[in-house]
């Protein structure tokens, strides 16, 4: 590990400006941590995010759920309010990692972060979260860019994202056995502008997947999300699986999300 300097700071203003001068943020430090003690990352300082209290808290705001960029997994998975609104993302956070990550990751350091195969991205995008800075307010749609990249400048931070209830909400997920990682991951939302599916796992970044999401407003039905032919051209390969093999899973995960869907009142 290299040498760095460590702040600590209690305000989201005192924070951004040491981001803004250079300083690397730390949120959980779920996967900031393993870099920098394998010397991938030599930050020069760190911006501890987590005495913050702006950053914390769950609540729920009119038709939305808002949580802070530092709430844990686990205190999503706990909330009474995201078990009531949107059971599909605190049934998600329940299932990232082990015990050990869900009590120290937390929900803005993976969205920045933004891991090819993390979660919650696809439950951002499929919601049509919108992810709240302290410079602005950037709609999911427009914030995932590419593998580990988003649409945050520098010395931007999140500083909560505001997720609409849904009518309904799946997220199913295959599981990679070592990382626990989404080999695949398919999160389905049912919400006031139409079904919208997001993939998670299968590619260089999450994405909308539109032939399903055209498919599923046509008609929701296991049958009608069967019948699409996944697009294989885009899928990414590894030991793990080929693309034709991401593309069958994201056909039966879908399957499934409907399936649950339909069968809750």
């Amino acid at each position: 590990m290299y040498a760095f300097t460590y702040e600590a700071p209690t305000s989201t203003a005192a924070a951004a400006a040491q981001a803004a001068a250079g300083a690397r943020p730390l949120a959980g430090g779920q996967s900031l941590l393993p870099s920098l003690r394998l010397r991938l990352a030599d930050p020069g300082q760190l911006v501890d995010l987590g005495r913050i209290p702006e950053l914390a808290g769950i609540r729920k705001e009119g038709d939305h759920i808002v949580i802070g960029a530092m709430a844990r997994h686990q205190q999503v998975a706990d909330s009474a309010e995201v078990r009531a609104a949107i059971p599909a993302l605190a049934d998600l956070a329940n299932h990232i990692g082990d015990r050990q990550v869900r009590a120290r990751g937390t929900l803005g350091g993976s969205l920045a972060n933004n891991d090819p195969a993390a979660c919650y991205p696809s439950a951002a995008l499929a919601l049509g979260a919108t992810i709240v800075t302290n410079q602005r307010e950037i709609a999911a749609d427009d914030f995932f860019v590419g593998m580990y990249t988003t649409a945050l400048e520098e010395g931007e931070l999140i500083t909560a994202v505001r997720f609409p209830i849904p009518r309904k909400a799946s997220y199913q997920k295959f599981r990679q056995g070592a990382s626990r990682f989404a080999l695949v991951g398919v999160f389905v939302a049912q919400t006031a502008s139409g079904v919208r599916v997001a993939v998670t796992g299968a590619a260089s970044s999450v994405f909308r997947q539109s032939a399903l999401e055209a498919a599923l407003n046509q008609s929701f039905t296991v049958a009608s999300a069967a019948a699409v032919k996944v697009d294989v051209s885009d899928l990414g390969s590894d030991i793990h699986a080929s693309p034709v093999y991401r593309a069958q899973l994201i056909s039966v995960l879908t399957q499934r999300a409907v399936k649950e869907m339909a069968s809750s009142p």
